[in-house]
Order: C-alpha cells, then sequence, then structure tokens
C-alpha cells in the first residue's frame, strides 16, 4: 500500500520526465546539432526568467494560490534597474532596490489575501495592472542600458567557461542557484513543511498550530521576491527595460508548474518538476527554431495541449489518491 502511494504521487513528475525525454529523442533524431552540449546549456541561459518566475509560482500554487502579477513585475523591474542606471546609480543599488521592491510588493499582496480575506486571483490581478502602470510610468518605452557591467561584465567575466570551449552564461548560474536556494527553503524548512500543508488542508493545518496568516503572506513575499530575481535576470539577458514586455509570462510560468506536476489545487508538487517544465517549454520552442519553417505560434499551442493533458493527468491521480484512502 505504502508503494502504492509513493508511485501515485510521483505520476504526474514522471509524466514530465518522460515529455522531456521524448522531445529530446524526437530533437536527436530530428538535427544533427541538436545533443551538443552548447544547445542544453542555451536550454537554461534562454529560460532563466521564466524558470526563476516559476519558482516563486510554484510556492503560491502549493499553498492553494494564484499570482498573476509575476509578467508585470518582471517588467516593473526591468524598466526601474534601466531607468535608475541611466540617473546615474550603480548596478548593485539599481539591483538592491528593484528586490526590495518586488519582496514589498509580494507582502502587501500577502497582507490584504491575508487580513481581508481576498482571493488571491483577484487581489494579485489588481497587482498585475498596478505594477504594468507604474513601469509605464517610470518611463513609457524601452529603454536601452550602457552600463559596462551589463554590455560588457555580464557576458565576459561572469560566465562559467567548460573546457571544451562552451560557457554557462551567468543568467544560467542566477536559475541554478536560484532552484538551489528554493529547494532548501521548501524541504529543509519549517515554511516549507507549512506551504504544503496549507495546500493540502488549510483547516487541517490551522488545527496542527500552523501560522496561517504569516506563512501566506510569506508565500507571496517570496513569490514576489522571485519575480523581481526573475526582472534583474530578465534585464541582463535583454539589456534593456522595457514596460511593455512580458506580457502573459504569468501564465507561461503557471503552465511550467503545471506541466511540472504541481497539482493546482495544492498541497502536492516538486520544485525540480518545476525545472523539467521550464525545460519541457525550452525544448518545444527549440525544436520549433530548429526545423526553421514552422510559425512559431505553434508553441503556444503545444503548450496548450500539454497544460490541458496534466490537467487531466491530475484529476486522475486525485481521483485515485481518493480511491485509495477510501478503500483504506
Amino acid at each position: 500500500m505504502k508503494f502504492l502511494k509513493i508511485q501515485t504521487r510521483y505520476i504526474p513528475l514522471m509524466a514530465t520526465a518522460a515529455v522531456f525525454a521524448l522531445l529530446y529523442i524526437i530533437g536527436l533524431s530530428s538535427f544533427s546539432n541538436f545533443g551538443s552540449l552548447g544547445v542544453f546549456v542555451n536550454l537554461f541561459g534562454d529560460n532563466a526568467f521564466l524558470g526563476i518566475a516559476a519558482i516563486g509560482a510554484t510556492f503560491v500554487i502549493l499553498s492553494g494560490g494564484i499570482d498573476l502579477s509575476v509578467g508585470s513585475v518582471i517588467a516593473f523591474t526591468s524598466i526601474l534597474i534601466a531607468s535608475l542606471l541611466d540617473k546615474g546609480f550603480d548596478p548593485g543599488t539599481a539591483i538592491s532596490i528593484s528586490l526590495l521592491f518586488g519582496i514589498c510588493f509580494g507582502a502587501s499582496m500577502g497582507c490584504l489575501i491575508h487580513f481581508f480575506e481576498l482571493p488571491p486571483f483577484l487581489v494579485t490581478l489588481a497587482g498585475m495592472f498596478f505594477a504594468r502602470g507604474l513601469g509605464f510610468l517610470i518611463h513609457p518605452q524601452s529603454l536601452g542600458i550602457k552600463h559596462p557591467f551589463f554590455l560588457n561584465t555580464v557576458g565576459d567575466s561572469l560566465p562559467v567557461k567548460l573546457s571544451n570551449g562552451v560557457e554557462i552564461p551567468f543568467t544560467a548560474s542566477c536559475f541554478i542557484a536560484a532552484l538551489i536556494l528554493a529547494l532548501i527553503i521548501a524541504h529543509m524548512t519549517g515554511f516549507g513543511r507549512n506551504v504544503y500543508a496549507i495546500g493540502g488542508n488549510e483547516q487541517a493545518a490551522k488545527l496542527m498550530g500552523v501560522r496561517i496568516g504569516a506563512t501566506k503572506i510569506m508565500i507571496y513575499t517570496l513569490a514576489g521576491f522571485f519575480s523581481a530575481l526573475a526582472g534583474v535576470v530578465f534585464t541582463l539577458y535583454m539589456q534593456s527595460g522595457n514596460p511593455s514586455s512580458c506580457v502573459g509570462l504569468e501564465l507561461d510560468a503557471i503552465a511550467a508548474v503545471v506541466i511540472g506536476g504541481t497539482l493546482l489545487s495544492g498541497g502536492v508538487g516538486y520544485l525540480a518538476g518545476t525545472l523539467l517544465g521550464v525545460l519541457v517549454l525550452g525544448l518545444i520552442q527549440t525544436l520549433i527554431t530548429f526545423h526553421g519553417d514552422l510559425n512559431t505560434w505553434w508553441t503556444k499551442i503545444v503548450i496548450g495541449v500539454l497544460v490541458l493533458v496534466f490537467i487531466l493527468l491530475q484529476n486522475l491521480v486525485t481521483k485515485m489518491t481518493k480511491k485509495r484512502i477510501k478503500s483504506t
């Protein structure tokens, strides 16, 4: 019975791994250079800001909530950094201010959700419009960055150089570091256990002594931090700020989390699955790029199909779990 329980819990994660392996095999069999180390490394570098945003979204969805402000916060962070640099601030100060904004912004939404008992969907929807509008107030259009740290240092000194000439971009290193930090928080702290408990059954968690309010506020604070960090990485990647960028990226982040096997109802999911979900989205885009003749909008179509399939799979797993508990 214990074996069945473990197997049922890991079904979505194993399905994600199978999809990733299948897509990678398709790429290997279709394109001669697809299996190069450079292509694999670029999956992390090109999708780093999405991956970091998805990490924050994972904590929110694990708790049974949702965050629709992710894309707007990333866009705001990018234009805030670009504007501060344009005014003469050094990169460290500009990045610190943007991360502080993300923390405060997330904490504010968490407080609204807890103290006023408002639905996370509506609060983060308002946050999405607020952050987007605030970005346009700072600067109404794209603003290029001319600071040498962004133009030279990030691309020349910070990448990790491998022996075969392939470089691990600094953005990929940021993604990996954020993932390690998130894994520690989720699986080695009391806060992480509380997140799973609230997502599994909030009333039961309350009876167990979990501080529901403080945990929820911390969840959205953490999500705000990861969204702002994703904005910093996005700015490093694009070398510019743009208040109109990343429209709909919050949906890509949610899609990566769902494809990674995290239940939308909360309580079940793994950051390793989120990593695989992000890489699956990156593989789809890479395959379409390698093909050359396909319209890039096929990416969205394939992602939509995968999200639907994994939602159906989650529904099946939930029913199997309930049936097993009932029979026990």
